[in-house]
């Protein structure tokens, strides 16, 4: 077979994914074979909507003709997909269209021993409310994984956080030495494996100016002694850090990743330094994931507008 393919799972299809996947794969070309698990129709629909023309070359669902790959066409496996019109809004009526999805890509990976993965965005508020936290969550789950690491990752600067979509007011609920060690050796096996070294790891506080007016402070309960741990081993890893000066550029300089204890005390500057050209990597799977970093859009929806920057990024990371 050459190079494993990627599987692409579509999300949300009511999203700009297939917008950019469409934008991704007519200005590049890639040594490894894209398979996109998604609905032929909503495919075809969008295709003509949108104004691509490419052909759709049909991997029949007991996935035996790999062999017959070509990424001159868009190899694809038909999930159906009842729709009454092609950009509609984002409901969850899709949740059961989005879970065979991933179920049949997840298939496709373990018969096959793939190891390349990327998803589409879905919403959370209707795919996800109330099971699970995030897509990345979502995937350890079915593949009963305990721990996964969430990497923002930039060839200059990646970001990690400790906690991801839970709401402000449990954030420190959700801190331990145990969560920071787990996170720091999947970074640590990641930049391994992947480009032969140790990276250098910044770890944040979570208050302000990583102090407080309280004896018993997260910083000195948790953060500091599992720091003071790890350093033992990897002398690579300082903190913690203010969150309010870590992203400036004399220090930035100085490590290749930045683990902050919730969601958007690292995402946010991440974004302002370097818009979409990022990818969000799910360590820990037992296969490389990585998605897009953005989200549905809806609001940009149909309109051909859409940066496949990130897609791009992730396509290119996954074919090397």
């Amino acid at each position: 077979m050459g190079k494993k393919p990627i599987i692409i799972v579509g999300g949300e299809p009511n999203s700009i994914f297939l917008e950019i996947f469409f934008k991704s794969i007519r200005a590049n070309s890639f040594k490894s074979p894209l398979i996109i698990v998604v609905s032929k129709k909503l495919l075809q629909e969008q295709m003509i909507k949108l104004g691509f023309t490419f052909k759709i070359n049909d991997i029949d669902k007991k996935f035996s003709n790999f062999s017959k790959l070509d990424n001159k066409k868009i190899n694809l496996i038909n999930v159906d997909y009842d729709f009454k019109k092609c950009f509609e809004k984002i409901s969850s009526k899709s949740n059961k269209y989005i879970n065979e999805t991933f179920l049949v890509a997840l298939k496709v990976m373990r018969q096959n021993k793939f190891s390349k993965f990327i998803n589409g965005p879905i919403s959370k508020k209707y795919f996800l409310r109330g099971k699970t936290l995030g897509i990345t969550e979502y995937l350890a789950k079915k593949t009963k994984i305990n721990k996964v690491t969430m990497l923002i990752f930039n060839k200059n600067l990646s970001v990690s956080p400790l906690t991801t979509h839970i709401a402000l007011k449990d954030v420190h609920k959700n801190i331990s030495k145990k969560k920071i060690y787990t996170h720091v050796n999947h970074i640590n096996n990641f930049y391994k494996k992947k480009f032969n070294k140790l990276p250098r790891i910044a770890i944040t506080g979570l208050n302000p100016h990583c102090e407080s007016n309280f004896q018993d402070s997260e910083e000195v309960q948790i953060i500091i002694p599992a720091i003071k741990r790890l350093r033992l081993r990897n002398t690579n890893i300082n903190g913690p850090f203010p969150a309010d000066t870590i992203f400036t550029k004399s220090l930035l300089k100085k490590y290749d990743v930045i683990i902050g204890m919730y969601h958007d005390q690292v995402l946010t500057p991440m974004k302002a330094l370097f818009n979409f050209d990022a990818i969000n990597i799910t360590l820990g799977l037992p296969f490389t994931r990585i998605s897009p970093d953005h989200g549905p859009n809806h609001s940009m929806l149909g309109k051909n507008l859409s940066d496949p920057t990130s897609l791009i990024q992730a396509l290119k990371f996954l074919d090397k």
